[in-house]
C-alpha cells in the first residue's frame, strides 16, 4: 500500500494530479503562519492519500513531479513498502527507510531548490 500527502498549494497552477487509483483519506486546513516560510501561504491544504497497487508509486511520483511547484522548493513524500519516495518539482528521491545516505541527498537538494530547513522534516 503507498500512504501520503500533498499540500493544495505546493501544486501548480493548472496543474492535475490525478494517478490511477489514488484514494483520498482526508483533507485538513491547517494555520501554519506561525511556522511558514516567506512567500508561503499561512494556510494549507493537506491532501492524504492512499493506493493499494505497491507498483504505481513511479507513477504517482512522476505525477506529482509534474503537479509540483517549482517557486519555494515544494514537495510531497509517501512511503510505499520499505521505502521513502521524496517528490520535487521534475526530481525524486527514492530509498529504504532509515537509509541516511538516500535521505541526506534528498535533503540537500531540498535546501538547494529552497526548501527551508525546518520543512525537510519528513519521517522516515
Amino acid at each position: 500500500m503507498i500512504t501520503g500527502y500533498v499540500l493544495g498549494e505546493s501544486l501548480r497552477p493548472g496543474a492535475v494530479f490525478a494517478p490511477h487509483g489514488l484514494r483520498i483519506r482526508k483533507v485538513e486546513r491547517t494555520d501554519v503562519s506561525a511556522s511558514a516560510a516567506a512567500g508561503q501561504p499561512g494556510v494549507w491544504t493537506l491532501v492524504e492519500w492512499e493506493a493499494d497497487d505497491d507498483g504505481a508509486a513511479g507513477a504517482v511520483a512522476e505525477a506529482l513531479a509534474a503537479a509540483l511547484e517549482p517557486a519555494l522548493g515544494w514537495y510531497a513524500d509517501f512511503t510505499v513498502g520499505d521505502e521513502r519516495v521524496v517528490v520535487f518539482a521534475g526530481r525524486v528521491f527514492r530509498y529504504r527507510r532509515g537509509d541516511e545516505a538516500g535521505r541526506a541527498e534528498a535533503v540537500a537538494y531540498g535546501r538547494s531548490v529552497g526548501t527551508p530547513e525546518h520543512q525537510l522534516d519528513w519521517a522516515d
